[in-house]
Order: C-alpha cells, then sequence, then structure tokens
C-alpha cells in the first residue's frame, strides 16, 4: 500500500458496538431496553445520541462505558471485548481508556476540587500529579478554586470539575451523559465549548448522550434512537 492509500485509509473504531440488546425482567414480563444496537466511532471521531425520554439512551451509554453487562451483543473498547471481562476487568479497562461527564456531576462532597479531580488516578495508584491537575484546572478557568468544596462551588464551576477530572488519565474515550442538562444557558456554552476544546486538543474521542440538539449539531455524526431502536444515523 502506498504511503499515500495509507494517509487516506479511515481511523481504525476506538468504539465498536454490535448487535447490542438489553432486556430486564418486570413483573409484566422481559422489558427490552435496546433492541440489536450497531455503530462504530473511529478515533477522535464526534458521536451524539439523541431520543426522546425513555429511549434507552443512558443504557446505551453505561453498556458502552461497561458499567453494565448486555443481555447479548458485544462492545469493543481499543480492540478489547468487555463481554469477555469480568467486573474488575472492565473497571481497569474504564481507568485506562475512559473518562466520564455526568448530568449530576457526581463529586465527591468532602474532598476539594483539586482532589476530586486527582480521584482517577488515585484509584490508579499514581501520586505525585498535582501539577498536572491544577494546569487542567486552570484551563477550567478554576484554578483559583482548587481548594473548594463541592458545596463551594456553582454549578457550572462542578461541571467543569468533573470535566478536568475526566481528562485528568488521559483517556481516549470521552463519554458524556446530558453534561449541560442541569446548567443555565451560559454555563451550557462555557461547558460545552470546553469539552470540544479539550477534546480536540487531546486527541480524545467524544460520545455524548443530549436533549440539545445545538450541542448534537456539534458533533460529527448523530445516531437517534427510539423505542431501543436505532431509527436513524446522520
Amino acid at each position: 500500500m502506498s504511503s499515500s492509500a495509507a494517509a487516506a485509509a479511515p481511523a481504525a473504531p476506538i468504539l465498536e458496538v454490535a448487535n447490542l440488546t438489553q432486556t430486564y425482567a418486570t413483573a409484566a414480563g422481559p422489558l427490552t431496553v435496546l433492541d440489536d444496537v450497531s455503530f462504530t466511532v473511529p478515533a477522535g471521531g464526534t458521536l451524539a445520541i439523541v431520543g426522546p425520554s425513555g429511549s434507552g439512551k443512558t443504557t446505551l451509554l453505561g453498556l458502552c462505558a461497561g458499567l453494565d453487562r448486555a443481555h447479548s451483543g458485544g462492545v469493543r473498547i481499543a480492540g478489547e471485548a468487555l463481554e469477555k471481562l469480568d467486573e474488575d476487568g472492565r473497571a481497569r479497562v474504564r481507568n485506562a481508556e475512559v473518562g466520564f461527564v455526568f448530568q449530576n456531576f457526581q463529586l465527591i462532597p468532602t474532598l476539594t476540587a483539586l482532589e476530586n479531580v486527582l480521584v482517577p488516578l488515585e484509584l490508579r495508584g499514581e501520586r505525585g500529579r498535582e501539577s498536572d491537575a491544577l494546569a487542567l484546572l486552570e484551563r477550567v478557568g478554576l484554578a483559583a478554586r482548587a481548594d473548594h468544596y463541592p458545596v463551594q462551588l456553582s454549578g457550572g464551576e462542578q461541571q467543569r470539575v468533573a470535566l478536568a477530572r475526566a481528562f485528568i488519565n488521559d483517556p481516549k474515550l470521552l463519554f458524556c451523559d446530558e453534561p449541560t442538562g442541569n446548567l443555565d444557558a451560559a454555563n451550557a456554552r462555557t461547558v460545552t465549548e470546553l469539552i470540544f476544546g479539550l477534546n480536540r486538543e487531546r486527541g480524545t474521542t467524544l460520545v455524548l448522550v443530549t436533549h440539545d440538539p445545538e450541542l448534537a449539531a456539534r458533533c460529527d455524526r448523530t445516531l437517534r434512537l427510539r423505542g431501543g431502536r436505532m431509527v436513524d444515523e446522520t
């Protein structure tokens, strides 16, 4: 293969989802929340997952991140099949490859902003990277708030701390679940710019669930769910 042909080849998928189905037992019988969903995301790509409430978006994101095990189908992150791993194995992949930003921030209330950013490194047994955490807090405009606790921060500030925490372990994949859902318009714009700016700067792959059409429009592709099925991809 010539060098020009190699340069033109598409990026290999960092996330591969194949025939993913999730069914839960209920008193009324089996409830299928996701039904045969398949897609891939190339390294460095950005994908929005949209759809009405109850369409399976958050369930899909959790399965992609290995937070839950699917009824059938498979997920690969950086070539590693999550369905072949136990909980410890999936946790290892998450800590090595994945960053998270949630709608409700999920900061630890007894830790300062700086300590919250350092949590993923603590879980990996890494020490001595306070300067990296401070640099990320500076990047999100919160260096002066490093010693503040979550209760002392506004919602927008808490989400920026969560964003710094998501990037501290240099993830290949960033999963965002309604990252602007609890923010006012001004803070939503700030967080959106930071998400896409950091994603671009660090070469991360972004997968986000959102109800915000403007946020979805910033992504390379949009996957639409309805009733647990993929009904459109643009």
